[in-house]
């Protein structure tokens, strides 16, 4: 027992005697800002954001209001964006756009505070708060710096989230289909539609649309099938006047077919009820 506590003492002191000897662990302890702020930048230099994050945060804690502030918290930011903290490094170049305009980096901070959202967003099939927050970002930036050769890359970023979300939103509604809730995913192909205008799959939705309402009149009560048959023949209207050379016409028309051979049916039962 006696001789286990001698070696974890002894290797205990080993190590506090090799740490207090780190050059580094030194460099955390010194007093000296004007080392400590060239020492961070050679460690940003080198990639090793995690030693310069340390050095960076205690210098930037006494330069605040002095001319090198906004210089050293940009490369405290874009420690924070090398490390892969995307969250923190969002809103340490959103602080320096917002707190510091006439820097003459704030509008490349600007643009890198949407883009670490850019980099959060998720695969579709999970929340999508951050790739709202990267669009609505890139778009503020746009706004605000027409001019500058990053609206191209902004632009082209805003298309591929926006194509994430459609996705995502088209996956929803195939899946009220698929599981026969035809009302829902009527609604939610017709908000598709709404929220993404220019889609390269709207006959695809359209389409989707009149399978839709056409399974909804199918399985409705009496009173409501002759109201829903006359909906999915006028989705099929709308759907053959602007896709008539479509893929999925032929399958569309012969749920037109199907769908106008009810409604006639429907109407002469109830013609023969009037009687």
């Amino acid at each position: 027992m006696f001789r286990f506590l001698s070696v974890f003492t002894f290797l205990l002191l080993l190590s506090f005697t090799f740490s207090s000897c780190d050059p580094y662990q030194k460099l955390l302890k010194s007093g000296d800002l004007n080392l400590k702020m060239a020492k961070g930048k050679e460690y940003y230099n080198k990639e090793e954001y995690d030693k310069a994050i340390p050095l960076f945060e205690e210098v930037l804690a006494t330069l605040r209001g002095t001319k090198n502030f906004e210089e050293l918290y940009y490369y405290y930011a874009y420690s924070q964006y090398g490390a892969e903290n995307y969250v923190m490094a969002a809103y340490h170049f959103k602080y320096i756009a917002d707190n510091y305009p006439n820097f003459d980096k704030a509008a490349e901070c600007e643009y890198m505070s949407a883009y670490c959202y850019y980099l959060l967003s998720p695969i579709y099939s999970l929340d999508q708060g951050d790739t709202y927050k990267a669009i609505q970002a890139l778009q503020l930036f746009i706004n605000n710096h027409q001019e500058d050769p990053k609206v191209v890359k902004a632009n082209e970023i805003i298309d591929l989230l926006r194509a994430k979300l459609e996705f995502k939103a088209t996956k929803a509604a195939e899946l009220y289909y698929d599981i026969g809730d035809y009302k829902a995913a009527t609604t939610a192909l017709k908000t598709l539609l709404k929220e993404f205008p220019d889609t390269k799959n709207a006959d695809y939705i359209q389409f989707l649309i009149i399978k839709s309402g056409y399974e909804l009149a199918e399985q409705s009560i009496n009173s409501k099938k002759i109201e829903r048959y006359e909906d999915a023949i006028s989705n099929y209207l709308n759907f053959i006047d602007k896709f008539a050379t479509s893929k999925y016409a032929p399958e569309a028309q012969k749920i037109y077919d199907k769908a106008k051979s009810q409604l006639d049916k429907y109407k002469a039962q109830l013609a023969e009820l009037k009687k």
